[in-house]
């Protein structure tokens, strides 16, 4: 038996889905239901299901980063989204990155249940290229995101944690796809992303070296110091003075 998750934030859905599917039939069973997108990442982290299905435009979520979070931190999982979201190009992008059926609201009960048959059919395959279909993609894009967020906000205090529930995936993942992507760990890329802000405002001789350390989200100098020098090669006053 399959263990099925269903995350939707109208109620009356995800009721409608647990009793109206005969999930037997379909050797499948509903393991859990959420209403909200973190609450479902937390179920999901639980359960560990086979299949998902979810709606992606619930309060505070952002359905893109969830299917990519979970694609490349669950591949074998199998995911169907039921949406009334009907923008083609939401809907190319979800399939790129794994999505076995992008499904319209309201969506009629043969669709629903070809979509659990062509995901359990995927999950009976024995081989790893069903599973590991989308889930590349989907590491590429929970890198572009975690990257997109480090560089809006590398003048705070950020760690891999802020990051991580930012983007729906966990710090160990996150960390392992950083450093698949980009060869580096989380804080050489932050570093290295804060080297780069702080060689623009150099160029500025009313800031004090100080003032562009704090700028950058450096909490003191000496630290500053140590790292431009290991990245830049010369210290932040030969870097300005050059």
């Amino acid at each position: 038996m399959y263990k099925v998750v269903i995350i939707d934030d109208e109620p009356i859905i995800v009721e409608g889905l647990s009793r109206a599917v005969d999930w037997k039939s379909l050797h499948c069973t509903v393991a859990g239901c959420a209403h909200d997108g973190r609450e479902g990442i937390d179920l999901i982290r639980s359960v560990e299901p086979d299949i998902i299905i979810s709606d992606i435009c619930m309060p505070g979520l952002n359905g893109l980063k969830m299917i990519a979070a979970l694609r490349s931190e669950f591949p074998k999982t199998q995911i169907t989204i039921l949406t009334g979201y009907r923008e083609f190009e939401y809907a190319r992008e979800a399939i790129s990155l794994g999505v076995t059926r992008f499904l319209l609201k309201p969506s009629k009960m043969d669709e629903l249940q070809e979509a659990i048959r062509a995901m359990c059919a995927k999950l009976s395959d024995d081989g790893a290229e069903a599973f590991s279909e989308g889930s590349s993609d989907a590491g590429g894009f929970v890198v572009k995101n975690a990257l997109h967020y480090m560089r809006e906000h590398y003048a705070e205090k950020i760690l891999l944690s802020d990051v991580a529930e930012e983007i729906f995936v966990s710090q160990w993942h996150l960390s392992k796809l950083l450093n698949k992507e980009t060869g580096q760990s989380f804080s050489e890329i932050m570093n290295g992303i804060r080297i780069e802000k702080a060689k623009e405002l150099l160029r500025d001789p009313s800031l004090r070296i100080s003032d562009v350390a704090e700028q950058v989200g450096f909490q003191d100098l000496p630290h500053f110091s140590r790292v431009f020098k290991k990245i830049a090669g010369v210290s932040a006053n030969e870097y300005r003075n050059k």
